[in-house]
């Protein structure tokens, strides 16, 4: 089984040396970035030099997050890069509706196949407001996250605590559609590990699982941050062990309830345990 992504490395398309490091720094996940990180004047070289690295498998899973769909750009990424045999998922940037990702996913679908695995990134007023018919839109569709950094500037949030109503908007909006928890947006200070674990801890406790990262000094922050701990693994199986023995609802002898939900999220604790 496939452990689930704790880990979400991005990287710059136009920065080939910086790929390679990466692919080999620990990371679940490497997304090689078209977009943001990439300058106008190098949009094409950081294509060229993708589509050549993902030509051939590789050590990790690789996502390419391409330049926005609405823009003169995102036709060409796709075609340079969405068939190859590196390429794990897609991730695109600003999506604002569902029929953004009906169409591509039909335009990326070979005959008798099926397209890609996508995953959607909200970064504006509006695409959290269509975040659920974003999150069910196709069965492409695998997962879906916030764009932070956009998204504050178009709320005009300053302060970090603005944002956690979209945060939720957009746990709820994954769960119901049936995706995975999606992971946290990036902390952009990379020297602030103690910033990036107590926004971790918080990210945690609205319901994501994982986070994205811009540097690999913050991968074993966020790795560690996201599993469970001593008292939490012990607890998990204390309840898996009582609902092997006597299925249905009960009280342990330290007065604690347990039902059928508890024991999916117990077994989902010890799941996320086995990365160790």
């Amino acid at each position: 089984m496939i452990p689930t992504p704790l880990t979400w490395l991005y990287v710059p398309g136009d920065r080939p040396h910086i790929v390679s490091k990466a692919l080999t720094c620990g990371a679940d996940v490497v997304i090689i970035d078209l977009e943001d990180a990439v300058a106008p004047d190098r949009k094409e070289y950081a294509r060229a030099a993708t589509a050549e690295r993902l030509s051939g498998p590789q050590p990790v899973p690789v996502h390419v997050r391409v330049n926005a769909l609405d823009g003169p750009l995102a036709g060409a990424d796709l075609d340079a890069v969405a068939a190859l045999p590196g390429v794990r998922g897609l991730r695109l940037p600003k999506v604002v509706s569902p029929a953004q990702i009906t169409r591509l996913a039909e335009r990326l679908a070979p005959a008798g196949g099926g397209a890609p695995p996508l995953y959607a990134l909200l970064e504006s007023a509006l695409g959290v407001e269509h975040a659920y018919p974003i999150a069910a839109a196709h069965p492409a569709l695998r997962g879906i996250a916030l764009g932070e950094a956009d998204l504050r500037a178009d709320l005009g949030i300053r302060d970090d605590a603005g944002l956690d109503w979209s945060r939720s908007r957009v746990v709820v909006a994954a769960r119901a559609a049936g995706l995975n928890p999606p992971p946290q947006s990036v902390h952009p200070d990379t020297r602030d590990l103690n910033g990036l674990a107590a926004s971790c801890a918080h990210g945690r406790t609205l319901g994501f699982l994982g986070r994205a990262a811009i540097h690999p000094r913050q991968l074993p922050i966020i790795e560690r941050a996201y599993l469970p701990t001593e008292q939490e693994l012990e607890e998990a199986e204390t309840v898996v062990k009582a609902a092997a023995v006597e299925p249905g609802a009960q009280a342990l002898p330290d007065g604690r309830f347990i039902d059928a939900a508890v024991v999916a999220a117990a077994h989902r604790t010890l799941s996320l345990a086995r990365r160790r």
